[in-house]
């Protein structure tokens, strides 16, 4: 994680209950705004960790479905996405969509991209998960939160 000034603070801000309840809801629209404002150049929450905006169609209307998500990008060009739903009870929608439909697209520093999805599992969920943690040290309060496991992606160019 780089060091970016405030990051401590921003981790044990968004590690408690009352940001659970409150970000959903604000910092995805902040993001969609500033995001359409700047015509995909610039995405809000992604000042403080890598963010994206996944386009993908919905997996009961299949109708599109765009939502800004924090990332953690990989050497080899893919991204992670973690489902931690701010540590909130439910798989957020996004990950069924993927499950449903894997082939997306990600807008990424205002270039869009095909992308696959797939889910992890065993092994290679463990290493990924691991990774997270060291990234963003707030994903273990989301799953200490929670009873369910906290669905991990890797997005890979198409």
């Amino acid at each position: 994680m780089p060091a970016v000034p405030g990051v401590r603070l921003v981790q044990k801000v968004s590690s408690t209950r009352a940001f659970a309840k409150v970000a959903p809801h604000v910092i995805p629209a902040l993001d969609r705004a500033v995001h359409r404002l700047t015509r995909g150049k610039v995405l809000l929450s992604a000042q403080m960790l890598p963010g994206l905006i996944l386009r993908a169609r919905g997996a009961r209307s299949g109708l599109p479905r765009i939502t800004p998500l924090a990332c953690m990008p990989e050497k080899s060009g893919d991204w992670i996405l973690i489902g931690s739903n701010f540590g909130r009870p439910g798989h957020p929608a996004w990950t069924s969509n993927l499950l449903k439909h894997p082939d997306a697209e990600v807008n990424w520093k205002g270039d869009d991209i095909p992308v696959r999805a797939r889910l992890l599992e065993g092994e290679e969920r463990a290493e990924a998960w691991g990774a997270a943690l060291a990234f963003w040290p707030p994903y273990a309060t989301y799953q200490a939160r929670v009873e369910r496991q906290i669905r991990v992606f890797r997005l890979t160019r198409r």
